[in-house]
This record gives structure tokens, sequence and C-alpha cells, in this order.
């Protein structure tokens, strides 16, 4: 049994964790305020962190929004749990960094720490990282959350050595963003819990959709 057993949704400057909102900050604040803020609540101690550019932040947080209270990491094999992510933009937010830095031919100075951010992926590298995961991983591109996708190239890894996936959207475009993470495992006995769901694309739409943001 494929089952979705926690997620977090992160948008309009407002957490969500299992369809609740647990933090929310002032609605002014820039992406880059409003994530800063977002890991003081959450209480983690990851110095990398700051270094990260605004995806991967969005991303690692979304997923340590995901994973808290959780014992998909102790309970699940590291090396059979994948990283499956996608978004619209890939990496433009920090491409476009990294082309403002070179457009000045008298002032030429590509910073490495910019250019290593300019792959979509390096968010997956980062939440490997972080908690040692060693399974599978995959990044897509698509014009939109593709939950048809996720779903079905999710079960495909759960035929092989798969047993657990950290799946979702991380997009960062600009002033719009928007991160939605769930974690699923393979488990053999069905749970009863309301919370968990069965992994399928209109499990994924439901709990996409079922936050009720404030304004």
């Amino acid at each position: 049994m494929k089952e979705i057993i926690s997620y977090a949704h992160i948008k309009h400057n407002q957490v969500s964790v299992n369809g609740e909102v647990v933090f929310q900050s002032n609605s002014s604040l820039t992406l880059i305020e409003f994530l800063s803020e977002a890991y003081k609540n959450l209480g983690a101690s990851y110095p990398k962190f700051h270094k990260m550019d605004a995806q991967c932040k969005l991303g690692f947080l979304c997923a340590e929004f995901a994973l808290k209270g959780t014992n998909f990491l102790t309970e699940n094999n590291l090396s059979k749990t994948a990283i499956v992510l996608s978004n619209c933009a890939s990496s433009l937010e920090t491409d476009r960094v990294h082309q403002h830095s070179i457009d000045d031919k008298s002032n030429y100075f590509p910073s490495p720490a910019v250019f290593v951010y300019t792959l979509p992926n390096i968010t997956i590298g980062e939440l490997a990282i972080k908690h040692k995961i060693t399974g599978e991983n995959a990044f897509f591109v698509s014009e939109q959350l593709d939950a048809d996708l996720l779903v079905n190239y999710t079960e495909t890894l759960f035929q092989g050595n798969t047993k657990a996936a950290i799946v979702g959207w991380v997009e960062v475009d600009g002033a719009n963003f928007e991160a939605f993470i769930f974690l699923t495992e393979n488990t053999e006995n069905i749970n009863k819990s309301s919370i968990f769901k069965p992994l399928n694309k209109t499990s994924v739409i439901t709990i996409y959709n079922q936050t009720i943001w404030t304004h």
C-alpha cells in the first residue's frame, strides 16, 4: 500500500502542514525575509541554509516542515528513499542573478557561489546531503504541478528498490513562489489515520487544494 503520510505547502507568506496553517508572516516581507522568519519558526539548526539560493531555501523548508513530527527518516532505509521534485521555471531566478554578474564586461566576476545553483536539481542535492538520502532522484520541469507525472514516476520507482519518497513542487520566479511537498511510503499495512491517504492523482490534488489560506 503506497500512502501519503505527511505534506507541507508554502505560499502567500504562509506555511501549511497537513492542511493547517502553522506559520504566517507579514505579507509585505520579501521572499528572503519570509524564508528567514519561517526558518526561525521551524527551530532548525543548519548553518548551510543561509548560503542556499531562494529556491533551495524554499524547498528545504517545505520538506523540513513536512518531515517535522514524523518518523519518516528513521523508519525508512535512506538508500531506498527517493526525492522527486518539479517546477515550471527550472533555476531561472538564480540564472538571472548569474547572468547579471557577467553582463558588465568591465566588472566581470561570475560568482561560483551563485553558479552552483543554476541547476534545479541542486534543491534535491541539498535535501539529500542534509539527511544522507542516497536513493533515486529526479527533477522535472512542467507548466504546472503535474500530479499524474509525479505519481506515475514515483509508482515506477516503487516497483524497483524504492520504499519511500519525498515528492513535490518547488517554484521561485521573481516575486512568485510556491512549494508543495509530500512524503510517501510503500507500506505493507493500510494505516487508518485520517491524515494518511493512498498515493494517487486524486489524493495529491486533494491535499494540494486542502489548505484554507488567509490573506
